[in-house]
């Protein structure tokens, strides 16, 4: 049987939400996410939370609006993520708009590794720029900004990662430094530029630049901001919910960039039905392809189309790369799972690997996919050249895997070169020879902050539905709300017979299940082989559309005999 833990929630949260006229399903849903009054779910784009609120965000405007008066060179320096992509395209067409000569580099993170180093300084100072921009990056780049004074660079920080115990000398805007009252600490590195963005064109107006001219509308840019937020796994609190919310609305209405409705298209995936899942497990892996098998410029590029023609050309490159990426992934997967049938996971609190085969664009999608299945902190490493090893983590609750980084590197000083990261991911560097000895302290702290309790799997479902629940309408209306980290997209359970099942696509499950008043088509996907007469399963519930005819259908992620 699974192991199912039901979320709790307040009855009084509950009732709040009914008596606002909430729909009793989604008020149950909500209230067990912490929801506890109507208030908290804002959607117009007037309840974001202030701009003033955001540390240095407003001097970072009367910055670039100086920039602006002056026609002085911005580079903006990217990172090789979703994110970044789509903070350095934010960034680019917002401060186009505003009247910003504005150019971008995005490092090449096989070359030059992440974020705003020397050597990136370097290759930016040929271009001779008056002012830097990081975008998802900087807060930790004591070196890089350094070398830029020492070239006689300025740099403004644009950044959401957690700081160290310093930070460097800079202009810098990050809703996590200290000082910073704003209430979104969880606001990805899009969604502090587009705040940068509207202080910037605060202070225009302030100054008259819009007497003339039309001021730009930069709602413009919030299918951007939504697709970085997603892709980035930040937690979706309130305010980034309203953006995400935002941005698909505009997708939907067929408002999107270029970029992001040929990345819909080569993916097939309807625009008018745009879901933050399809943000987060569709569009995202495409445009994070590029920078795990390539050169991110290419999906900014593609963000940044300016019309169909040159997107669908980029967008299917993307495609293409992402095909690799996941025969890549899958090769390395099998590997590793060969790898673990010599070692008695059970007996361990962690898994560390390493092969020297293994790519080094996707091994924190196979720690992904290792930590899920085995339900352990996952550590994957992959040669980086000059006998240095580049790894990527997950964690578990219970685990703060950069805490626990911080653990071994104060134990075994010198053994890892560079880390960074936050709770659930991290990324670090470390000499082959050091392998060993850091995968017996990280070991050892794994034993220490993890429980025996926290190294068992519960699946945490919201309950049981009713067959007056099990409806369409239903269905439809959570396929349209904003669903994330923080904030998990609704789980059921329950115990049903299979009536049928047959094989589609060679490897998914078409089944009919039927249980307690309830009876509907379900897909099991990735699964080929029979299930039983009776299983207990948890699912989700899912419209499925056919030849313009829209039904329920029940998408089963884990399952176990009865």
């Amino acid at each position: 049987m699974l192991n199912l833990a039901v979320r709790p929630y307040r009855e009084h949260a509950y009732q709040a939400l009914r008596q606002a006229g909430m729909p009793a399903l989604l008020a149950r849903l909500f209230a067990a996410r912490g929801i506890a009054a109507p208030a908290e779910m804002k959607s117009r784009l007037a309840e974001l939370l202030p701009v003033g609120d955001l540390k240095n965000a407003e001097a970072a405007g009367a910055r670039l609006a100086d920039a602006i008066a002056r026609q002085e060179k911005l580079l903006v320096v990217a990172d090789y993520d979703a994110d970044g992509a789509t903070a350095c395209a934010v960034a680019m067409a917002g401060l186009s708009a505003l009247g910003a000569r504005v150019d971008y580099l995005v490092p090449n993170r096989f070359e030059y590794g992440y974020g705003l180093s020397p050597e990136i300084v370097r290759i930016a100072a040929e271009r001779a720029p008056d002012l830097l921009i990081t975008v998802d990056n900087g807060i930790a780049a004591h070196a890089g900004i350094e070398e830029a004074r020492r070239l006689g660079l300025e740099v403004l920080v644009t950044d959401h990662h957690l700081p160290a115990e310093t930070l460097p000398d800079a202009l810098i805007v990050n809703p996590n430094q200290p000082g910073c009252s704003f209430a979104s600490k969880h606001l990805a590195g899009v969604g502090v530029m587009f705040y940068v963005l509207m202080a910037l064109r605060a202070e225009l107006r302030k100054r008259g630049a819009f007497a003339a001219q039309p001021e730009p509308n930069l709602a413009d840019l919030l299918d951007l901001v939504a697709l970085g937020t997603v892709a980035d796994v930040v937690r979706l609190d309130a305010n980034n919910r309203l953006l995400v919310a935002q941005g698909l609305a505009r997708i939907r209405q067929g408002k999107a960039r270029p970029g992001i409705q040929a990345l819909f298209q080569v993916a097939g995936r309807p625009l008018a039905r745009a879901g933050s899942e399809d943000l987060g497990f569709t569009i995202g892996p495409r445009l994070n392809a590029a920078g795990r098998l390539s050169d991110m410029g290419l999906g900014i590029e593609c963000l940044l189309a300016p019309d169909r023609n040159h997107a669908l050309p980029l967008a299917g490159e993307l495609d293409q790369l992402n095909r690799e990426r996941r025969g890549i992934e899958a090769e390395m997967q099998d590997q590793a799972l060969a790898l673990l049938d010599g070692i008695q996971v059970a007996d361990g609190a962690s898994i560390v690997l390493f092969d020297p085969s293994w790519h080094q664009g996707v091994v924190g999608l196979l720690a992904s996919r290792l930590k899920e299945r085995h339900h352990r902190p996952t550590l994957i490493f992959a040669d980086a050249g000059d006998g240095l090893l580049r790894g990527s983590g997950r964690a578990i609750p219970g685990l703060h895997l950069r805490d626990a980084l911080d653990l071994v590197d104060r134990r075994l000083p010198g053994v890892i070169l560079k880390y960074g990261g936050h709770a659930a991911a991290a990324g670090l560097t470390l000499r082959r020879e050091h392998l060993e000895a850091f995968t017996s302290a990280f070991e050892t702290v794994a034993q220490e902050s993890l429980s025996a309790a926290d190294l068992i799997r519960v699946i945490e479902t919201d309950g049981e539905l009713t067959p007056a629940e099990f409806t369409l309408e239903n269905a439809e209306a959570l396929r349209n709300t904003v669903w994330g980290q923080g904030f998990p997209a609704p789980a059921f359970q329950g115990e049903f017979s299979v009536q049928s099942q047959r094989l589609v696509g060679e490897k998914h499950l078409k089944l009919r299940l039927a249980g307690k008043g309830l009876a509907a088509d379900a897909m099991l996907f990735f699964h080929d082989t029979p299930l039983p007469e009776r299983i207990q399963a948890v699912y989700r519930l899912e419209v499925n559309e056919w030849n313009g005819v829209r039904s329920l259908q029940l998408n089963v992620a884990h399952w176990a005999g009865v």
